[in-house]
């Protein structure tokens, strides 16, 4: 059987981007793109010392020991937690609540050390 087209076919000599307006392609590409991923401009630019308000303030004149006392206390509140946590799970969140504690309990140790620290200064 005899193919009446030529073979290989004749391809257009003219490029495709040469037939469609390439800046229209452009625009109807990035268009998208900067809506999603470009941020939107502000009406003043922010300081590098521009924080979100603080919630919670510690009062600036308080004990040191005090602060550390306070801060031991937390750590033996979210280590009892996360050990009474890890009672109720298994597999990969019983070892996820274990490694939480043990980072708590290394935070509790470093917080002893300075408290000990603090009572010899002080003694």
């Amino acid at each position: 059987m005899f193919k009446v087209t030529p073979n290989p076919p004749e391809t257009p000599t003219v490029s495709p981007e040469e037939t469609l307006d390439s800046k229209k392609l452009h625009e109807a590409v990035h268009q998208p793109l900067d809506h999603y991923l470009t941020p939107p401009p502000s009406d003043k630019p922010r300081a590098s010392d521009d924080r979100p308000p603080q919630i919670f303030t510690v009062a600036p004149d308080i004990n040191p020991e005090a602060l550390l006392a306070h801060a031991y206390e937390t750590f033996c509140s979210a280590s009892s937690l996360t050990l009474d946590l890890s009672d109720d799970l298994e597999g990969k969140h019983r070892n996820l609540a274990l490694a939480i504690y043990s980072l708590m309990e290394l935070g509790l140790l470093l917080v002893e050390k300075m408290m000990d620290r603090e009572q010899s200064v002080k003694v």
